[in-house]
């Protein structure tokens, strides 16, 4: 079952029907009067105080698992992933295969200082003006689901709003057509977006053909300290990850241990 071609084939439907009842004028005035963006980019460029950045993730069900958490509180997980530390929140908005709820992402980023992705799969222009107008800080750019001219007329449109983009690839022929297109932030997806199959060596793999400049963050089934080391050793020190945090009972707590595994890493030998 492709998954993927499944919530693509919706997301233009459902793009094309709020197109049609919130006109793209009026998100576009709004879009472009925002000042309030926060720096979504600049949080990740450097290591936190721990080595370790975690963009902690908000979402309720996903396609293969199906619930995950169906009662969740956007508005007290985020505050509890601001108590650990997360360096930025991700939120996801699409209802149809991850029970998100209108309002999600602006009741969460209302109740932390954190910037806040929006995480869902943008097909349109129309989606980034309408992410700027909901309060997004950035954006996610599935480099699979959009042509080399959308990915550089989205990142262009990005840069006009002031928001920021996690480009996300999932194999070095994304990343030719990422770095081809000016992308900076490099979402490295463990996750084959077609059968959902997670392999959480494809970052570790991945990241040494990055360019010079570009900043890497791992995403999909990172749930471990043990993980985290994995990815440091590999030059990756930030980290998107959901499931594992929603499911956490104490997410504050969680997400310190995660973070601490970049305090107790320690060098390797010499001559290693």
């Amino acid at each position: 079952m492709d998954f993927l071609t499944r919530i693509i084939a919706r997301k233009k439907q459902d793009v094309a029907r709020a197109a049609a009842e919130n006109p793209p004028a009026a998100l576009q005035r709004i879009a472009a009067a925002r000042r309030d963006q926060r720096p979504f980019f600049k949080a990740l460029k450097q290591p936190g105080q721990t080595g370790v950045n975690i963009i902690a993730e908000i979402k309720r069900a996903s396609p293969s698992k199906g619930p995950i958490c169906p009662d969740l509180d956007p508005v007290h997980l985020a505050v509890q992933y601001e108590r650990g530390g997360a360096a930025a929140l991700s939120v996801l908005t699409d209802g149809p295969f991850f029970d998100a709820r209108p309002g999600d992402l602006q009741a969460a980023r209302n109740a932390t200082r954190l910037p806040v992705l929006r995480k869902d799969f943008m097909v349109a222009s129309y989606q980034i003006y309408e992410s700027a107008a909901m309060g997004a800080d950035a954006v996610l750019l599935i480099v699979r689901v959009l042509s080399a001219r959308q990915l550089e007329d989205y990142l262009d449109l990005c840069r006009a709003l002031a928001i920021d983009a996690l480009v996300e690839i999932h194999s070095p022929a994304d990343l030719e057509k990422a770095s081809a297109a000016g992308a900076q932030l490099i979402g490295i997806n463990n996750r084959n977006l077609t059968n959902f199959a997670t392999d959480i060596g494809n970052a570790v793999e991945l990241v040494s053909h990055l360019a010079p400049g570009q900043v890497p963050v791992a995403a999909s089934g990172i749930g471990s300290p043990l993980d985290i080391r994995a990815n440091l050793d590999a030059g990756i020190f930030n980290f998107l990850i959901g499931e594992s945090l929603v499911r956490a009972a104490d997410p504050a707590a969680f997400i310190k241990t995660l973070s601490a595994a970049g305090c107790r890493r320690t060098p390797p030998e010499s001559g290693t």
